[in-house]
C-alpha cells in the first residue's frame, strides 16, 4: 500500500454508498483516559427458563415457543413494520410524510441459550443460511414487500434486548436508505462497464491481498478499503450473485465456513464475546431487473482497543463525516494473526 496512507490524514472513498471516510492513522498512538466499560457477562447456560426466547418458554405476549431444535422464526411481537396498513401520505409544502408497511420477524440461531454464531459448528449455521433463503423468498413474495433486510444485533452496547443469540428479519414496502445508495453506485457502475463492482473490487483485493481476512472458494471475508469501524469486516461471493436464494449446496458450505472463521476471530481479538451489527445487502425484492446487484454481508464492531474500550459515532462523525484511527491494513493484519 502507499506508505503515505499509513501516516498520514487522508480521506477514503467507499463505492458502494459514494461517500467518503476520513482515516487518521496518527491518531492510534494518542493516549486513552475514556471511559472503560464493564465486561457484560457471559451466558453459560444452555437454558435459561426467564428467557422470552428458549423452547417451551412463553413469551411476553403469551404465545408459547416449541420445544424447537435448531432454526426457529416467528413474526416480532413488537415489530417496527406495520402490515396491511391503510395507505396514506401527507404532503403539506415542506411536510411530508408516507404510510410504510412491512413484517418483521426473530430468527432464534439456536435453541441453546448460550450460543452465539461463533460458538456453532457449520452445520448448525448451514441451518441458519437456509432459513434466511427461505425467508428471502417467502417475504419477497408478498405484493407489498420491496425489501428484505436480515440482520443481528450481537451484545448489550449494540441495543441488543435478549441475550439468547438471534437476528431479525425486517420487510418493507419502500427501500431503505442505505440500500437505495449501493442500489445507485451499483446500478450505474453495471451501465458502464456491464459487469459487477463488487466482483471487479473484489479482484483487485485478492490481488493486492493487503485487506484478505480468508478466503474459500467461493467467499472472501475482507476489510474494506472504506471501512468505518475499527475492525469492519465484509463476506463477498467470488461468484457475481443478486441473492443468497441462488447459493447451491456447496456455495452454502463456505459462507457457513465464512461466517465461522469471522465470528471465532473477533472472539479472538479482545478475548470476549465480541459485540457487533451484521447485515445482508441484497437485491431488492421489487420484481426489476437487478442483475447489477452482488450480494454481500458486513460486520460492523464498535470495539477499538479492547474488550472494554469502544469507538462513538460522535462529534464530527454526527456533523462531519466517519472518521477511524487504525487503518483497514492495520485492523487486517490483526485479525489474519488470530485465524
Amino acid at each position: 500500500m502507499n506508505e503515505y496512507l499509513n501516516d498520514n490524514s487522508h480521506r477514503r472513498y467507499n463505492i458502494l454508498t459514494g461517500e467518503w471516510v476520513l482515516v487518521s492513522p496518527h491518531r492510534a498512538k494518542r493516549p486513552w483516559q475514556g471511559k472503560n466499560e464493564a465486561l457484560p457477562k457471559k451466558q453459560t447456560i444452555s437454558y435459561d427458563p426467564d428467557c422470552y426466547l428458549c423452547p417451551g418458554n412463553t413469551r411476553i405476549n403469551g404465545a408459547v415457543n416449541p420445544d424447537y431444535k435448531d432454526v426457529y422464526i416467528f413474526q416480532n411481537d413488537f415489530a417496527a413494520l406495520q402490515n396491511n396498513l391503510k395507505e396514506f401520505s401527507l404532503d403539506n409544502k415542506l411536510l411530508k410524510a408516507k404510510s410504510e408497511s412491512g413484517i418483521c420477524k426473530v430468527i432464534c440461531f439456536s435453541p441453546d441459550h448460550s450460543k452465539s454464531l461463533g460458538e456453532m459448528n457449520k452445520k448448525e449455521i448451514l441451518k441458519v443460511i437456509e432459513a434466511w433463503q427461505t425467508e428471502y423468498l417467502l417475504l419477497g413474495k408478498e405484493k407489498n414487500i420491496n425489501y428484505v433486510q436480515i440482520f443481528e444485533n450481537k451484545g448489550e452496547i449494540m441495543g441488543c434486548s435478549n441475550p439468547h443469540p438471534h437476528g431479525q428479519i425486517w420487510s418493507q414496502s419502500s427501500i431503505p436508505n442505505e440500500v437505495v445508495k449501493k442500489n445507485t453506485n451499483q446500478l450505474n457502475y453495471f451501465l458502464d462497464k456491464q459487469s459487477s463492482l463488487l466482483k471487479d473490487y473484489l479482484n483487485q483485493e485478492l490481488k493486492e491481498k493487503e485487506r484478505i481476512i480468508y478466503e474459500n472458494k467461493n467467499c472472501v471475508v475482507l476489510v474494506p478499503f472504506w471501512a468505518i469501524w475499527p475492525f469492519e469486516t465484509m463476506i463477498i461471493p467470488k461468484k457475481h450473485q443478486q441473492n443468497i436464494s441462488t447459493l447451491d449446496g456447496k456455495e452454502r458450505e463456505d459462507f457457513a465456513e465464512a461466517i465461522l472463521v469471522i465470528t471465532k476471530t473477533y472472539d479472538k481479538l479482545f478475548e470476549c464475546s465480541f459485540p457487533y451489527s451484521s447485515g445482508i445487502h441484497q437485491a431488492p425484492t421489487d420484481n426489476k431487473n437487478n442483475q447489477h446487484w452482488h450480494w454481500h454481508m458486513s460486520f460492523y464492531p464498535p470495539l477499538l482497543r479492547s474488550a472494554t474500550v469502544k469507538k462513538f459515532m460522535v462529534g464530527y462523525e454526527m456533523f462531519g463525516m466517519p472518521q477511524r484511527d487504525i487503518t483497514p491494513e492495520q485492523a487486517a493484519l490483526k485479525l489474519k494473526a488470530l485465524i
